[in-house]
C-alpha cells in the first residue's frame, strides 16, 4: 500500500505517517521506484501509536515503549512501568482541572467591583 492508502484508511494524514517515522516511533517501510509501500502490520503500530497518545504519552514516552526496553519485555511489563511514572502527572493535571472548574463555577456568580477584586477572592474558599 502506498501511504495515501494507509493515511485514508487509518483517518490520518500521511504528513504524520512520514512525521512518525522520522522520530522513530513508526518503522520506515520497504521503498519501491523511491515510493513508500506499507503493509497491513503498519494499522497495529499506528493504533498502538493512537492509544499511546490517548494516554497521554509524549512521542518520547512514546518511542520509549517502543523501543526502551529488552526485546523480552511482555507489552504488559512494558505498560505497567509506564503506567507507574505516568499516574502521578495524570493526577495532578486532574487536580488542576478540578481547581480550573471550581474558580470557573464560582466565576458565575460573580458580583465583584473590579476584576482584581475576584482575582483576589475567586478559588480561594
Amino acid at each position: 500500500m502506498r501511504i495515501s492508502e494507509v493515511a485514508n484508511r487509518a483517518g490520518i494524514h500521511a504528513s504524520a505517517i512520514r512525521y512518525y517515522e522520522d522520530v522513530g516511533i513508526l518503522p520506515s517501510p520497504e521503498r519501491r521506484h523511491g515510493q513508500r509501500v506499507y503493509t497491513e502490520t503498519v494499522f497495529a503500530d499506528l493504533a498502538l501509536i493512537d492509544t499511546a497518545q490517548r494516554a497521554g504519552c509524549t512521542v518520547a514516552e512514546i518511542r520509549e515503549l517502543i523501543h526502551g526496553f529488552p526485546p523480552e519485555t511482555t507489552p504488559g511489563d512494558r505498560w505497567r512501568a509506564f503506567a507507574t511514572r505516568k499516574l502521578p502527572d495524570v493526577d495532578a493535571l486532574i487536580a488542576r482541572a478540578q481547581e480550573m472548574k471550581r474558580i470557573l463555577e464560582e466565576s458565575l456568580a460573580c458580583d465583584c467591583g473590579s476584576l482584581q477584586e475576584c482575582g483576589a477572592t475567586l478559588g480561594r474558599s
